[in-house]
C-alpha cells in the first residue's frame, strides 16, 4: 500500500471541487472507499492516520468515513487508536462531531465499558476533547444502550465548563437523553436549572414542546 500516492491522488481530486462541501468530500469517500476495503484493520487505520497528518478538514472527512465503514471489525484495542486520533487531530467541533458520532461513537456503543475511561477526557485542555467527551455518547444513548457511563455524570463535570461549544455538547447530549429517558432528564434539569449555564439547558429541553416547557419548567 503506497499511502504518499493514495494521499496525492485523493488531493488532487479533492481540489477540484467547486465548491468544496462535505457531501461532496463524502462522495469521493464513497467512490475511493471499494478500493482499500479489504485492507486489514490496522493498515486501514494507517492509511487514515496518513490523511490525518496532512491536516485537511477534507482528508479528515474520509478518514473518519474509512474508519467507520470498518466498525464491525472495532476491539477493545481500537480505542486507544481513536484516542490518540482525538488528542492530537481534533480542533474543532466540526471534526470531533464527525468523528464522534460515527466511528468514535460506535466503539462506545460495542464496547461500553469504555466509556468509563472517557471522564479524563473533561479535563483536557483541548475544548474539542472536552466536547467529545459527551458527544461520543449520542451514539450509544440513541440506541437505548444501558451499559455506557451515566451521561449525568458527563454533564456534571463539564457542568460549568469555560468553551461554549463544550456547553453546547453536553446539553445536546441530554437532549438526546431526554428523548429516551425523559423523566429523568427532566428531573436532572430541575435540579440544575439555577446554576446550569443558560445555553446549555436550552440546548437540552429544544424538543420540548411548548406545553410540556410550560409544564416542567414555567417557560
Amino acid at each position: 500500500m503506497d499511502k504518499a500516492y493514495i494521499v496525492s491522488v485523493l488531493k488532487k481530486e479533492l481540489d477540484q471541487l467547486s465548491p468544496k462541501t462535505t457531501p461532496k468530500v463524502r462522495a469521493i469517500s464513497q467512490k475511493h472507499y471499494p478500493h482499500i476495503k479489504d485492507l486489514p484493520l490496522d493498515k486501514l487505520f494507517e492509511l487514515c492516520e496518513a490523511f490525518l497528518e496532512e491536516r485537511r478538514w477534507d482528508l479528515g472527512v474520509i478518514a473518519y468515513d474509512f474508519a467507520y465503514r470498518k466498525r464491525k471489525l472495532y476491539s477493545l484495542d481500537t480505542f486507544k487508536v481513536f484516542e490518540s486520533w482525538l488528542f492530537k487531530y481534533i480542533n474543532d467541533w466540526g471534526n470531533c462531531d464527525d468523528f464522534t458520532t460515527h466511528a468514535f461513537g460506535y466503539l462506545i456503543h460495542d464496547y461500553p465499558e469504555l466509556s468509563y475511561q472517557i471522564v479524563e477526557w473533561t479535563k483536557h485542555e483541548k475544548f474539542a476533547v472536552r466536547r467529545a467527551a459527551a458527544t461520543v455518547l449520542i451514539v450509544p444513548i440513541k440506541k437505548h444502550n444501558q451499559k455506557i457511563i451515566s451521561p449525568f455524570v458527563i454533564s456534571d463535570l463539564l457542568m460549568h465548563d469555560d468553551h461554549y461549544l463544550v456547553l453546547k455538547g453536553y446539553g445536546w447530549m441530554l437532549k438526546i437523553y431526554l428523548s429516551t429517558h425523559q423523566e429523568d432528564v427532566i428531573q436532572y434539569l430541575k435540579k440544575n436549572r439555577d446554576h446550569m449555564p443558560s445555553i446549555s439547558f436550552r440546548y437540552a429541553i429544544e424538543k420540548l414542546s411548548r406545553d410540556e416547557k410550560m409544564k416542567y419548567f414555567n417557560l
